[in-house]
């Protein structure tokens, strides 16, 4: 269909993005054809009045894990909960539908485009190519299939191969692109949950050899790298021998952005998972007094060093890290909302983030991430306006992903969650 979208005030995505009015977008199948005065000629479009909503591009969440819903429950060993998944082809269809649910649920709150960070074998990308055919409904996916880690690294043996050798962790890479991912993740520091001792949740686990070694095989292939890492150590191993982007973060230093900036990296920040680590009561959070602690480190140095890369020009971006407890499918405006709340950045450049930044980190900025002629038809509309009140997002009048409308998009909320996330809107 070619669509007219008029009678909208029109948010662009850019950094000096200022609300237009006026205007009519214009799509043609999956992209934007034109942004015209809506006084012009419009015949041979269907047009699509949004009644003076908010029209934007789609938000993009750089870090997701499709396997987990988010719902807060009690401590499990993830190998188990993967090993029966994997154990035969009914629940390996099962997985499937669960992890196609979860996609689905991203783009009906406003996520038109996911990057999945450690997944169960290739069920990311078997996701990512049925939504391309047209054979299930979601979001464009960038994915990640399985990472790599090392033995009693996170989450070895689940999410994770684990390698013994740097061999065996390019090795790794080798076989995970078999299935055509578009990304690779290594597990590089333990988490909060992995840690031993307090005050040390972002031990360094696979030494810098398994780290150049992977990103060696991977770059060869032409996959960028991701990391998970949580330690100032674990951030300077990483951008030493080869990382692209480093997820979560910690805490730099000067030479860890002086790295950040010649490797030409970029930082994930994933305030969510954090956040209920570090300020739940633990009575609500049911964690220890240790792993608290921990959370609250590992929270402080997401934020100083979103700041830090901020202030050094270094690019920042926002991923959820959904299938944490707490952090939800649904709920990526949260993200914006503590990016600006504890990050000090305006709701302009949350939403910028978002959209535009993330995509450049991506490496899709020329399909996604503004509105403008050429690029995807990937957008959203809101009743109000988020750059006054980022939670005009919670509630959406409209999704498009690739050119096909979703009107009033609704998903099924834990009401448990949002008690408890509300209180630190």
């Amino acid at each position: 269909m070619k669509y007219a979208f008029v009678n909208s005030v029109l948010l662009d995505g850019s950094r000096e993005m200022a609300p237009r009015t006026g205007l009519a977008l214009l799509t043609d199948g999956e992209q934007i054809q034109a942004i015209v005065p809506d006084t012009g000629d419009l015949s041979g479009y269907q047009k699509v009045d949004l009644k003076g909503g908010y029209l934007m591009p789609g938000l993009i969440n750089l870090h997701v894990h499709l396997p987990s819903s988010g719902k807060p429950k009690k401590q499990s060993d993830p190998r188990k909960a993967v090993k029966l998944v994997t154990s035969n082809p009914l629940f390996m269809k099962v997985g499937e539908m669960i992890c196609a649910g979860a996609a689905k649920t991203q783009l009906m709150s406003g996520v038109t485009t996911i990057r999945t960070m450690g997944g169960v074998q290739d069920l990311d990308t078997r996701i990512r190519d049925k939504i391309g055919r047209g054979e299930r409904k979601g979001p464009r996916i960038l994915a990640g299939n399985m990472a790599v880690s090392v033995e009693g690294g996170h989450m070895a043996e689940s999410l994770a191969y684990v390698a013994h050798t740097p061999e065996e962790a390019a090795g790794y890479v080798k076989v995970i692109a078999q299935d055509k991912p578009d990304v690779i993740k290594l597990m590089i520091t333990g988490g909060v949950l992995d840690a031993t001792v307090k005050g040390e949740p972002g031990v360094l686990k696979m030494p810098p050899e398994f780290v150049r070694a992977a990103c060696d095989a991977a770059h060869a292939l032409g996959l960028p790298v991701a990391a998970h890492v949580e330690s100032p150590e674990g951030v300077r191993v990483a951008l030493q021998n080869g990382v692209d982007t480093i997820e979560h973060g910690a805490k730099p230093d000067g030479e860890i952005l002086e790295l950040f900036k010649s490797r030409g990296a970029s930082l994930v920040a994933t305030l969510s998972p954090a956040l209920p680590y570090a300020l739940f009561d633990r009575a609500e959070s049911h964690i220890s007094e240790m792993e608290q602690y921990n959370g609250q480190v590992v929270f402080d140095g997401i934020v100083a060093c979103a700041k830090a890369c901020l202030e050094a020009g270094v690019p920042v971006g926002l991923g959820t890290d959904t299938g944490c407890p707490y952090i939800t499918h649904y709920d990526m405006w949260r993200e914006l909302n503590y990016f600006r709340k504890f990050c000090g950045v305006s709701n302009a450049f949350a939403l910028h983030t978002a959209t535009a930044v993330n995509s450049a980190i991506a490496g899709i900025d020329d399909k996604v991430g503004t509105l403008e002629a050429g690029k995807c038809a990937d957008m959203i509309v809101t009743a109000r306006n988020p750059l006054e009140d980022l939670s005009a997002l919670r509630q959406l009048e409209l999704v498009v992903c690739r050119g096909e409308l979703l009107q009033s998009p609704a998903v099924k909320k834990m009401e448990r969650v949002e008690k408890a996330l509300d209180r630190y809107l």
